[in-house]
């Protein structure tokens, strides 16, 4: 179905937009590495505007920092660094420790959830799932105020948010062992019903109606269930992706949001020219995820438009030839290329972990880099 402009599409000037980030946060124990359930004791902490930008989350060892609605990169690394050091000195003042990490790396002792109706429900519904231990990722939120065209941009999204969730990838450890993966929150939350690649859809009345079909067979709880990689928010006038797991360094979040941002605009500049979005298989879609999960950067991604497998960074730089103009218009071109040759260089916070444990042979040691470059500006 073509997109047609709506009062909402054609009011505003989209030539740049505004983004925003959310960050999961684990709270671990500072002797023996475990998760900590003290996330209430580390919210009530909080004081002033922090407070407000604190979320309550699925368990007793996360919190969620959530920053302004921001328009440069500058002024969200900054709320970025000052959020983080504020949650990390309410952590210590509560006896953990502050990690950005994707999943849990030891162990989680205590898996009940708050004491909150909607979490009872989603335990109630969805048993042992619901109490997995816990996991953590990164939100990006990027301002777009029709529904209509967010739908859309979502369809086009779907053959890049491999390449995206690629770069996030932080979670290489699980019950004290690699897993194999670069990221295990991934391998993780397929358990989810409501988790997952986005479909295709042709219309807003089509997604509308396909999530009140899922509602009303009991997969989501309600809309703010839509946990699919890429959705038009339900609570923001936002395109919301979702795919990637926490990120340790700042930049590396920072990153994420500035290629989240100017690939939302180009997408969003291609619905608008008519642009058909590539007709790619689901279970390709779904397969191109699992690589980009196990792999991360170090390996091969599935090429969701040629088709085949290619070398990880070979799909990094297509991506940036595509969302460059984007990148420029919004001022980011510099700092993204600076920061991939950067990550290039370095590895992913999954191959800095590993890199990390193999050098120190104590998980220990890879815990205490986390903590230290999680508060680091």
């Amino acid at each position: 179905m073509a997109y047609r402009p709506t009062a909402v599409d054609t009011a505003p000037d989209l030539s740049t937009l505004t983004l925003g980030v959310e960050e999961e946060y684990l709270l671990l124990d500072p002797g023996t590495g475990r998760n900590l359930p003290v996330a209430d004791q580390v919210l009530a902490a909080l004081r002033g505007p922090v407070r407000d930008q604190s979320r309550q989350e699925f368990r007793h060892s996360m919190v969620e920092m959530v920053t302004p609605v921001c328009a440069e990169l500058t002024e969200l690394r900054a709320h970025l660094v000052s959020l983080r050091r504020s949650a990390a000195e309410a952590a210590t003042a509560a006896g953990a420790r502050l990690v950005a990490v994707g999943a849990t790396p030891v162990a989680e002792p205590h898996r009940t959830v708050p004491d909150e109706p909607r979490y009872h429900a989603m335990s109630r519904r969805y048993g042992p799932v619901a109490h997995d231990p816990a996991v953590c990722g990164c939100h990006v939120h990027v301002g777009l105020p029709d529904r209509e065209l967010a739908v859309q941009v979502c369809n086009h999204l779907r053959v890049w948010l491999p390449v995206v969730q690629a770069v996030t990838t932080n979670s290489p450890l699980h019950d004290g062992y690699d897993t194999g993966h670069a990221s295990w929150r991934s391998m993780q939350l397929e358990r989810w019903p409501s988790i997952g690649p986005t479909p295709y859809f042709d219309s807003v009345a089509d997604y509308d109606r396909t999530v009140g079909e899922l509602i009303a067979a009991g997969i989501m709880l309600d809309a703010a269930m839509v946990y699919w990689y890429a959705r038009p928010s339900s609570t923001y006038p936002t395109v919301e992706v979702r795919v990637g797991d926490v990120c340790t360094e700042v930049d590396d979040a920072v990153l994420v949001a500035a290629l989240v941002r100017s690939l939302v605009a180009t997408l969003a500049d291609d619905v608008r020219a008519g642009v058909t979005a590539p007709d790619v298989r689901d279970c390709l879609v779904a397969a191109a995820h699992w690589r980009a999960a196990h792999d991360g950067l170090d390996g091969e991604l599935i090429d969701l438009r040629a088709g085949g497998t290619r070398p990880a960074w070979a799909l990094v730089d297509e991506l940036m030839a595509v969302i460059a103009p984007a990148l420029l218009r919004h001022g980011d071109l510099g700092y993204v290329v600076a920061q991939l040759a950067r990550l290039r260089r370095d590895g992913t916070g999954a191959t800095r972990q590993r890199r990390v444990l193999e050098r120190a042979g104590d998980l220990h040691v890879v815990l205490d880099d986390l903590v230290a470059r999680t508060a680091a500006g």
